[in-house]
């Protein structure tokens, strides 16, 4: 039996910590870099997991290595910084980059690892912290064909679904497509819930209502229980994060021409949302923000 690939491993959040219990249920070896930012390592050390200090490190053990940072500057960082992945890189290795990220950036980091003797995939995630937990995340991968067909059994150990979207970028193309897309429902849907609110309308009646015509839905089910009783658990997503991944779609509309007199708007309303709840509030607070006036 051939041996399964080693698999190294930066950011380990809400999501990333998912993924690194799913692969190693599958029975990946694995080794997580040490971050302030990572969540709780007990469970994966109790499973196998071990540690190193830096991203050269890091790569030096590793056949695949798997990004899943909060954005291109980070990505930046993990992979070009001093003892940064690339210094440590195997000829012939994988890096994989699960994080959001602006697409021109991918590019650049795709030729720089390519330069090291790497190999390069860029792999957007959505859902949810609950299905990175559940192995049942969805992956938008770029990068060429048979180097995806090669990679696809470590990304079905986490992913339900997995598109190949095209070449490098395509991945962090379709992810901010798709999140401009799912945070713009929720931002429409959560002001219109303010006014509903303000409107004296029974939530109750707004949700039954809109599930039964053109608002239902993927974003109105995340955004119900924060509706019907104040529970922002159906959509964990942080409104920075949120804020950041609409500047990203703003930055690739602009770049390749296209219209986004929308998309500006959405990201304002996001933007003013994090000023005034906070970077860490949750989506779905989103609701409250407008409803008390502040965001308008």
């Amino acid at each position: 039996m051939t041996a399964k690939p080693s698999i190294g491993m930066a950011g380990i959040g809400l999501m990333g910590h998912g993924i690194a219990r799913n692969l190693l249920r599958h029975g990946y070896p694995l080794a997580v870099l040490e971050h302030a930012g990572n969540q709780p390592l007990d469970e994966l050390l109790a499973a196998g997991a071990t540690t190193r200090a830096s991203g050269a490190q890091l790569a030096a053990g590793a056949d695949v290595v798997i990004l899943c940072v909060t954005g291109s500057p980070q990505v930046e960082a993990v992979l070009l910084g001093d003892g940064g992945v690339l210094q440590g890189l195997r000829p012939g290795a994988v890096v994989i980059d699960c994080s959001t990220a602006i697409p021109t950036s991918t590019e650049r980091m795709a030729q720089a690892v390519a330069a090291a003797g790497g190999r390069f995939l860029d792999a957007p995630m959505t859902r949810t912290p609950k299905e990175a937990a559940e192995g049942r995340l969805n992956l938008l991968v770029g990068g060429d064909a048979a180097l995806f067909a090669e990679c696809r059994p470590i990304l079905a150990s986490f992913a339900e679904n997995i598109t190949h979207a095209g070449p490098v970028g395509a991945g962090h193309r379709m992810k901010l497509l798709h999140n401009y897309v799912s945070l713009g429902f929720v931002a429409l849907l959560a002001e219109a819930a303010a006014c509903s609110e303000r409107a004296g309308i029974d939530p109750q009646v707004l949700v039954q209502v809109l599930a039964q015509g053109g608002g239902g839905g993927a974003a109105l089910e995340r955004l119900k229980p924060y509706l019907l009783a104040r529970d922002p658990s159906g959509l964990r997503f942080f409104m920075s994060n949120a804020q950041k991944d609409l500047g990203y779609y703003a930055t690739m509309a602009e770049d390749g021409g296209a219209a986004h007199a929308i998309a500006d708007g959405v990201l304002a309303t996001y933007e003013r949302a994090v000023q005034q709840g906070g970077a860490q509030a949750l989506v779905p607070e989103l609701v409250s923000l407008l409803a008390q006036g502040g965001a308008r």
